[in-house]
C-alpha cells in the first residue's frame, strides 16, 4: 500500500521517528534504529559532543548514515533564548533544517512551557527552521503553533519517558480534527500498543525513544514498534466498525435451517 509520510515537503516511508538517547552502547542504537525502519532519527543537542566525531561516538554514526534525516531537538532547554540559540549553533555545524523545539517548564514532570514553545518557535519560523514544536495535547495551542508556521505539531501522550501511553485521547482527537499540518505524537509511549492507538485516532507519526531504548530487548521492541505504526495507520484508514451497545451476531440470521 503506498502511503507516504509527507512532512516539510519531504516524503518519508516510515512514520516512526525514534530518538538516540538512554541505550547502552552506540552499536545498540544503530541495530535498533535498524530494526525501527525509522528515516528520522532525532538526537538531543545539548547532551551530545557535536564535535566528536570519532570511531564509536555517536555523532560518527549520525554523520555516516547518510540515509536517516536529523531532527536535532533542543532538550534541556527551559526557554525560548536558550532554544533559538541551541539551534542557531546547530545551523552553523550543518545539522539543523528541520528541527524539533522543545522548551521545558517543569524540571519534575518535563512538561512543556506553552508560551516559551510558541515564542521561540514563531522567531525560529521567521529565521528560516523548519520548525516541529513539542507541547501540550492542547487543540489551541496546536491551532496557534500551525498559525505561526510550524511545519507540524507534536503533543505529548504522557509524560517525557513515563510509558504510560495515550492519556487524553480525546484531545489528540480534536487536534488531529482541526490540523491543518500534520500531528506527531510524541512522548509517553510505553509499549506498541499505544502507538497503535495514536496512529488509529488518526496522527500522522509517532516519535519514541525510551520506549525502546529502555525494553528488556530494544532490537525486538523497535521491530514491534514499526509494526504496530504500520498496522494503526491502515486500521485508521480502513475505518473502525461502529461500537454498539448490545451484539449483533456474525452470521446472518435470515433463512435459518429449522
Amino acid at each position: 500500500m503506498q502511503d507516504p509520510f509527507a512532512l516539510a515537503g519531504k516524503t518519508f516511508s516510515s512514520r516512526l521517528i525514534v530518538g538516540t538517547g538512554k541505550y547502552k552502547t552506540v552499536e545498540e542504537t544503530e541495530r535498533a534504529l535498524d530494526a525501527s525502519g525509522a528515516e528520522i532519527i532525532t538526537v538531543a543537542l545539548r547532551r551530545v559532543d557535536l564535535n566528536d566525531r570519532s570511531s564509536g561516538s555517536l555523532m560518527s554514526l549520525l554523520t555516516r548514515r547518510k540515509d536517516w534525516t536529523l531532527l536535532p531537538n533542543t532538550a534541556g532547554c527551559f526557554s525560548a533564548d536558550e532554544a533559538i540559540r541551541t539551534l542557531r549553533l546547530a545551523r552553523e555545524l550543518g545539522i539543523a533544517g528541520m528541527v524539533k523545539v522543545e522548551v521545558i517548564g517543569d524540571p519534575k514532570t518535563l512538561y512543556p512551557d506553552n508560551e516559551q514553545t510558541l515564542e521561540a518557535s514563531r522567531q525560529l519560523v521567521k529565521e528560516g527552521f523548519t520548525v516541529l514544536p513539542y507541547c501540550i495535547d492542547d487543540p489551541i495551542l496546536c491551532r496557534k503553533l500551525a498559525d505561526v508556521g510550524c511545519a507540524a505539531v507534536m503533543p505529548l501522550a504522557a509524560p517525557i519517558g513515563s510509558g504510560l501511553g495515550i492519556r487524553n485521547p480525546h484531545n489528540l482527537a480534536l487536534i488531529v480534527e482541526q490540523a491543518s499540518v500534520p500531528v506527531i505524537v510524541d512522548a509517553g509511549v510505553g509499549t506498541a500498543s499505544d502507538a497503535a492507538v495514536a496512529m488509529e485516532l488518526g496522527c500522522h507519526g509517532v516519535l519514541m525513544n525510551t520506549a525502546i531504548a529502555h525494553a528488556k530487548d530494544p532490537v525486538l521492541m523497535a521491530a514491534a514498534m514499526k509494526e504496530s505504526v504500520s498496522a494503526g495507520r491502515k486500521a485508521y484508514l480502513a475505518g473502525r466498525m461502529p461500537k454498539a451497545r448490545y451484539a449483533n451476531a456474525s452470521s446472518p440470521t435470515g433463512g435459518l435451517i429449522e
